[in-house]
């Protein structure tokens, strides 16, 4: 049935996620379109890295037709450079970035794939806000990645409603039109910047986003708020 879609790389930055990683893991490995899986332990304290074996060890006996690979940070690096590595590491047609958390679901792989598949993107950003299922949160949250994605779209052009995603789907060859610097959460704004400026084919599909409050370990906060103001004006003004 999806012998004619593209094959894809699901890039996973891991920071203390012993509790979830199972779970997600399970649910990216139930993608019929998923042929690699690549996680980047961020050098977490808690014993996701032993997680990761465990959960590969169960995978690759039921599933064997999925490539796994691991890699670790030897220091904290965040989460920006951490995806880096796992975007050198793969090898499929398309890539798409998932958080080790639970807030994203992987069935929706199916459906952001479509318009590349169709030749339409090159790039399919998730949104949040657009229609889909979302679990009610903080509203300072909600208003804060609005104006984010709104000062990124003034510089852009781009009339984007979710800059902020996780779920940005892309042909892994455009990867040679930038280079990527951002070491942390500056990746968002940097990504949506390069894409811009290199005029690749960008759609938006809603997806649905089971937010976490800080108490189940949600790691962002205000600070990275206000580094991705900065890193927007830097990638959209200068080179």
């Amino acid at each position: 049935m999806y012998n004619d879609f593209p094959t894809l790389s699901v890039v996973i930055p891991v920071y203390n996620e012993e509790s979830t990683l199972e779970e997600i893991l399970g649910e990216v490995s139930k993608s019929e379109i998923v042929t690699e899986i690549i996680l980047i332990d961020d050098c977490s304290t808690d014993s996701s890295l032993d997680k990761i074996y465990e959960c590969k060890n169960q995978l690759s006996r039921l599933k064997p037709k999925i490539n796994i690979l691991i890699e670790k940070n030897e220091k904290n690096m965040g989460k920006g450079a951490t995806i880096r590595k796992g975007f050198k590491k793969a090898t499929s047609e398309v890539i798409i970035v998932q958080d080790a958390d639970l807030e994203y679901d992987p069935k929706e792989y199916i459906t952001l794939i479509q318009p590349i598949k169709e030749g339409k993107a090159d790039v399919v950003y998730g949104s949040r806000f657009i229609g889909g299922t979302h679990r009610v949160l903080y509203f300072w949250h909600y208003m804060g990645n609005k104006a984010l994605t709104l000062l990124s779209n003034m510089f852009s052009n781009l009339n984007l409603t979710d800059m902020e995603t996780c779920y940005k789907m892309f042909r892994r060859e455009i990867l040679q039109n930038f280079n990527l610097v951002s070491n942390r959460f500056g990746f968002e704004p940097e990504f949506t910047a390069k894409v811009a400026k290199a005029k690749l084919k960008i759609y938006e599909l809603p997806i649905s986003y089971y937010g976490r409050t800080y108490d189940d370990g949600k790691k962002i906060t205000w600070r990275d708020g206000v580094a991705a103001f900065y890193h927007i004006i830097r990638f959209n003004l200068f080179k």
